[in-house]
């Protein structure tokens, strides 16, 4: 499909004035003409080749700041098939043993990693240490201390450590959290995140501590606790948190099936969340104020994000929250931009904080307090 931009350069300079009226009201489109990106390009390799990574690599084809150039695995067939399919020089292709030689490789500028979540902590480091940006899906790490480690690792090497939250850049979610800037909801009282699915394989590495940390925290409890955070606008002080298990052969020892959990903020907003690998259907995200509310759902997922106010229903633009994140995190490296809500290294070390007191909370029973 042609694009404005051929459209316009086919048309003579006297029809333009005729016919820019009409076009820009059929296609709703601004009468600005778009300009091509000419700044510098964010070249990045991806480190783990499964479904994620894939889904990454496909939505980087629409980026403009940002380009696939690199991979990084422990299968060599992957490599092969996607050296083929992203047109991927075989320099810029390496293993989990040799990928530190990506020090020598200035076509290189950052690398993404996304790997089991026991993985994330020393990759990252060895990232750093090679002196490039490193991208780090969520959770960053197993803990706080390993979080730390990465986050001293980064500012040591003077690279930048960024965290794959993607709907930090989602146009609905940012203008939930422009409503409660602007006082559209008065008072926050009372958060409620529910993220919860039915898991399948047993086998997979979601399910095995040693490389998931945990179980369903760690993967989709994340989500309401980040979410909780940029909604409410505050970090929280307290948390408790039940565990229930219904399957102990499926969620081993240490691999989480269902918890609840509640937040207290300083305003005196609570959050009332569930994280489960064993409940379907649970993708939502509520807020109330003392003068509005706003409801997400689907609130985390791949498809488009949903949602309505008390003002009505949420109609700001559908996009590729990959293909976004992704542009945005080429100008924040570059060009330091601030994001609404951060993605660096020191966001994601304070989810790992809740998640280490979420914990502790279901091993006690009590109350456990957060630090700043």
């Amino acid at each position: 499909m042609n694009t404005r931009r051929d459209f316009l350069q086919k048309i003579g300079a006297s029809a333009l004035m005729l016919k820019l009226g009409s076009i820009s009201a059929f296609a709703n489109v601004p009468d600005q003409i778009e300009q091509a990106y000419e700044g510098r390009v964010l070249r990045v390799a991806i480190m783990g080749l499964g479904g994620y990574g894939t889904r990454v690599a496909e939505a980087m084809k629409a980026c403009t700041k940002a380009k696939l150039v690199g991979v990084i695995s422990g299968t060599p067939s992957k490599i092969k098939e996607w050296q083929t399919k992203y047109n991927i020089p075989e320099k810029n292709c390496y293993n989990y043993d040799n990928f530190d030689q990506v020090k020598n490789n200035p076509d290189i500028d950052a690398i993404y990693v996304i790997t089991p979540n026991a993985l994330h902590h020393s990759q990252v480091i060895r990232v750093a240490k090679a002196g490039k940006h490193a991208i780090c899906e969520k959770p960053m790490a197993l803990n706080a201390k390993e979080g730390q480690e990465m986050l001293d690792a980064c500012k040591k090497a003077n690279v930048k450590l960024l965290v794959g939250y993607r709907l930090h850049f989602e146009p609905r979610t940012l203008e939930v959290i422009r409503m409660r800037n602007a006082g559209d909801f008065g008072k926050v009282m009372f958060f409620q995140g529910q993220c919860g699915f039915k898991i399948g394989d047993p086998s997979q590495w979601r399910l095995n501590k040693a490389l998931a940390g945990g179980g369903s925290m760690m993967d989709i409890g994340i989500y309401a606790i980040n979410g909780a955070r940029y909604m409410v606008g505050e970090e929280p002080v307290w948390v408790t948190a039940q565990e229930t298990k219904t399957d102990p052969v499926k969620f081993k020892e240490g691999v989480d099936e269902t918890i609840q959990f509640q937040l207290g903020f300083p305003s005196g907003a609570v959050a009332s969340c569930l994280s489960s690998y064993n409940i379907n259907y649970l993708d939502r995200f509520f807020m109330s104020g003392d003068k509005g509310y706003a409801e997400m759902q689907p609130s985390t997922g791949y498809g488009p994000i949903k949602g309505r106010t008390h003002n009505g229903e949420l109609t700001q633009p559908t996009t590729t929250h990959q293909t976004i994140q992704m542009d945005e995190m080429a100008t924040i490296i570059f060009e330091d931009k601030k994001p609404v809500v951060p993605v660096n290294g020191e966001e994601g070390l304070k989810d790992l904080k809740i998640i280490d007191a979420i914990y502790l909370a279901v091993k006690t029973g009590e109350k456990v307090k957060l630090r700043a």
